[in-house]
């Protein structure tokens, strides 16, 4: 793609990566963030502004399903 051409409006958008991990998970879908929030929260450590715009860029990224 040369710099005049423009990049369709769905090119940077994807679908997350879905990896299945059956037995291990709920019903639910529960994404990369959402873990390693709950993995942080668990160790003590106490969440910021940054930690939620971290966790909603992992969930867009990688989501486990059953």
């Amino acid at each position: 793609m040369t710099k005049n051409e423009k990049a369709p409006a769905n090119a940077s958008k994807s679908d997350p990566f879905r990896i299945r991990l059956p037995g291990f998970i709920r019903d639910e879908e529960i994404g990369l963030g959402d873990i390693v929030k709950r993995a942080t929260y668990a160790a003590g450590i106490r969440p910021c502004g940054g930690c939620e715009k971290r966790a909603a860029a992992l969930n867009r990224r990688v989501i486990f399903t059953r």
